[in-house]
Formats: structure tokens, C-alpha cells, sequence
């Protein structure tokens, strides 16, 4: 018998940890290889790991709502390979002094153990500090290495309020902090030692009072419902975004009417050929990445007094979830892709999204997004930025109305297929000139879609 370690896997450059939601296997159980053993979730998505071996779960080493940061074990499996030696069992603090008191007494790491490659990637171990020894709340270790960088003390860090699982403290509440008290810190000391005879100036935004919530009255018939963790995180999100960018939006309206008849004529030839629905989603997608490398300053990001102008076009597709939360997942180097690959990947995108299978990285590094508010029969609407991002489309229904066409022998009223844009953009760095033209731009590709494409 080997006991086997079943590690916290690396789930995308920007994810360093992750908490347990469910165990979706129990100690004692038989586990097959590949079989999902428990469900975790990120700040970005949720996902399942499963156990590369096969064999008895022993042990689970964290408990539901729990963090754990990549490369941690997070339980252990009793395979029936007697080739493989045992794997030690992650030590508990008490263990820990013991072994660190007495180094010379430890056996050398075995190098072909299952889970090794996992090991390996696993993060330099951080520096203990005093708020792991003297508060009662519990932080993990990538928030007390961002407090010690900081020089945050165990006080001030218990003050801050947290929006974890029972009030802990996320990574984004400490970043969210720092960055509120970096921006106190800049406000002049108005106290000096000349007083003014003048009239005294009216506070600075930055002076004012922190905003707080009017109070909500609640009757005996009102149902409470508490907020998922997902809906915590999409809030905050929201608001963080509205704080930081200026958000303007423009609208235009595109004839599509060429763009209907071609689908229309060519979707089930489509399907038949390519086993996949053709929707409008990938047709946008492939107008907008056109839009971006004619204007590619839109597809940037603001980090400070510097604009990061992105290489890749990486687009995300805001999609709704079957319990009306909202994920996106992104369409890595979408100038790259064809009409048929791009259907290909907003497909298996949006599948996997609504069975909750997407990976971490699936929903990260995105530099564009696009809504389809038409899919709740809305024709128009302002979406709000997703950050670090600075542009956002929101795609409207398409209705027949009458519109006027220019002919060589005069002007005539037909019917056509129309559809409102919204483009909401950051006016700190894209003006309405350039979110105008942008947005037009679409459109335009819109509009010029060749009815006898072939696919």
C-alpha cells in the first residue's frame, strides 16, 4: 500500500489559492482515476479536481470553506501500487517546530513518487509573521504575506472588514484596502501653522465621509436571502469597476439584414457539416476583433498613469448561468480563429460554463468583452466594464423595422433587420472619438456581411 497526495493543481498565473466548497467524496471511499474528489472555487470560477491515481480516500486535509493555496495537499488516497513508497502526510504546526528543531533527523525527499511533478511546482514556503501567532481570525498565507509586505499589524488587519465565507479576509478586501488607505494618504495635511484669513475650501471627494449604505427595513413578510459566493464576488466586482473607471456609452444602430438571410441560409448546411449550431454570437465576435486591430487602442488596460496596450485580442463572452449568476469566459487570440473555429469555441465555452466545468484560466486574461442582452429580449442597454478592461459591447435584439434605403431611382421604405450596439467604454483613456469610430467600425463589418459567403 501507498499513500498518495493529492495536491491543490495550478489553476492559471493569477490564481494562488482557492477554497473548498463541497467534498464530493468521503473518507473511505473508492476513487477512480480521474474521478472528482472534491469541488473548489476561485475568485474567478469554480472547478473540480480529480485524482490522478486510483485507490481509497484516507484522509481530507481541509474542511468546506476552508482556503488552500496552490500546491498544498489537500487529501490523502490509499493506492494499491506497492512500487510507489509513502507519501508523509502534510505535517501539522506542533510537527512542523519538532521537525524544525531537529533538521538533521529528516530522510530525504523519494523522487518517484506519484504527485511529484505537482510537488515540484508547489510555492517557496512564505515567511511567518505575527499575525499567524496572535489573532484569532484566521488569514491565509497569501494574505499575511501581502500584510507583512505591507507592514500591516495583526490590529489593523482585524479591523478590516472581510467578504470571505464567515466574514474572511480575501485577498481583494486587502488589496482593496491598501489601495483606499494609499489614496488617504495622499491628502495634504491642511493644518499648518499660517492660519488663512480667507474662507475655508470645500472638501475634496477624498475628504469626505466614507459612503455608507442606507438602512433597509424589513417587514415580517419579506423574505431574506443571502448572497452566493459568486454574487458576492460579481457585487463587488461591479462596484470596484463603477469606482474606477469613467464610464461613458454610445450607441448605433446596424442594418444586419444580409447578416439574417446568411444565417438563416446556411445553419443547418452548417450543422450537418460541423455538428454545431452557428449562432450570432461568433459573427460579433469576429466583427469586433476586426474593430480591434484597425483601432487597437481599445484594447488596453490602465495601470496607474500607464496604458498597457495588449499584443493578443482575447475577448470574453458574458454568460448567464442556469442560477442567473454571470461567468465570462474568454476566447484566447480570437483575430486568430475562423468563422467555424470561432463557433467551435463560443460553444464548448458556453457548455462548459453552465455545467460548471470551466477551467480558471478559461475566464482570465481577457482584453474586450461582449454581452448578448438580446438573448433577454432587450434591444439596448450600458454594461458595465469588466476590469482591468476598458471597453464593453452589449449586443441588442435584432427587430424588423421599416427603415429608408438609398436606390439609384430614389429613396424607398422596406423592411430590414436592425440591432442596437452599446459600446460603454473608460473616458480616461478612450475619448468618444475613438469609442465612436470603434463602435461604428462593428457595425460597419456588420452591415458588410457578404450574403454569399461561403463557411
Amino acid at each position: 500500500m501507498a499513500r498518495y497526495q493529492l495536491l491543490l493543481p495550478k489553476m492559471g498565473e493569477s490564481v494562488a489559492e482557492a477554497t473548498v466548497i463541497n467534498w464530493l467524496k468521503n473518507p473511505g471511499d473508492y476513487i477512480e482515476a480521474d474521478d472528482a474528489v472534491v469541488e473548489i472555487a476561485t475568485d474567478k470560477v469554480d472547478s473540480e479536481v480529480p485524482s490522478p491515481v486510483s485507490g481509497k480516500l484516507v484522509e481530507q486535509l481541509f474542511q468546506k470553506d476552508e482556503v488552500v493555496q496552490v500546491g498544498d495537499p489537500i487529501a490523502i488516497i490509499e493506492t494499491d501500487n506497492a512500487q510507489n513508497e509513502e507519501v508523509p502526510v502534510a505535517a501539522t504546526p506542533e510537527e512542523k517546530s519538532t521537525t524544525e528543531k531537529e533538521p538533521e533527523a529528516q530522510a530525504a525527499e523519494p523522487t518517484n513518487v506519484p504527485g511529484m511533478e505537482q510537488l515540484q511546482q508547489r510555492p517557496a514556503p512564505e515567511v511567518q509573521s505575527a499575525v499567524n501567532n496572535s489573532s484569532v481570525r484566521f488569514y491565509s498565507p497569501l494574505v499575511r504575506n501581502i500584510a507583512n509586505q505591507e507592514g500591516i499589524n495583526v490590529t489593523e488587519l482585524d479591523a478590516i472588514p472581510g467578504t470571505g465565507a464567515d466574514g474572511r479576509l480575501t485577498k481583494d478586501d486587502l488589496l482593496t484596502y491598501l489601495n483606499n488607505r494609499q489614496k488617504s494618504s495622499t491628502i495634504p495635511n491642511t493644518v499648518e501653522a499660517k492660519q488663512e484669513t480667507s474662507a475655508p475650501k470645500q472638501p475634496t471627494a477624498a475628504q469626505q465621509p466614507a459612503f455608507t449604505a442606507p438602512a433597509v427595513s424589513i417587514s415580517g413578510s419579506d423574505e431574506i436571502i443571502e448572497m452566493d459566493r459568486m454574487r458576492k464576488l460579481i457585487a463587488d466586482h461591479m462596484i470596484m469597476s463603477r469606482q474606477t473607471s469613467a464610464h461613458v456609452t454610445s450607441f448605433v444602430e446596424a442594418d444586419v439584414t444580409n447578416l439574417v438571410l446568411w444565417r438563416e441560409r446556411n445553419k443547418s448546411k452548417f450543422e450537418k457539416r460541423e455538428g454545431e449550431k452557428i449562432t450570432y454570437t461568433p459573427i460579433f465576435i469576429e466583427a469586433v476583433a476586426k474593430a480591434i486591430a484597425d483601432m487597437p487602442m481599445v484594447n488596453v488596460s490602465v495601470k496607474g498613469t500607464q496604458i498597457i496596450k495588449k499584443k493578443n485580442i482575447n475577448i470574453g463572452m458574458a454568460t448567464a448561468l442556469p442560477n442567473g449568476n454571470l461567468i465570462v469566459p474568454v476566447i484566447k487570440h480570437a483575430d486568430t480563429l475562423n468563422l467555424v473555429g470561432l463557433v467551435k469555441a463560443v460553444n464548448d465555452l458556453a457548455i462548459r460554463a453552465r455545467q460548471n466545468k470551466l477551467r480558471p484560466d478559461e475566464t482570465q486574461e481577457g482584453t474586450f468583452t461582449i454581452t448578448n442582452i438580446a438573448a433577454f429580449g432587450n434591444v439596448m442597454g450600458t454594461p458595465i466594464i469588466n476590469q482591468p478592461q476598458v471597453a464593453i459591447l452589449a449586443i441588442g435584439a435584432i427587430k424588423k423595422k421599416p427603415a429608408v434605403l438609398e436606390t439609384p431611382t430614389g429613396d424607398v421604405i422596406a423592411i430590414r433587420h436592425m440591432m442596437f450596439l452599446s459600446l460603454s467604454y473608460d473616458h480616461r483613456v478612450v475619448d468618444g472619438s475613438l469609442g465612436g469610430m470603434f463602435l461604428k467600425r462593428v457595425a460597419d463589418y456588420l452591415e458588410a456581411w457578404d450574403i454569399n459567403r461561403e463557411v
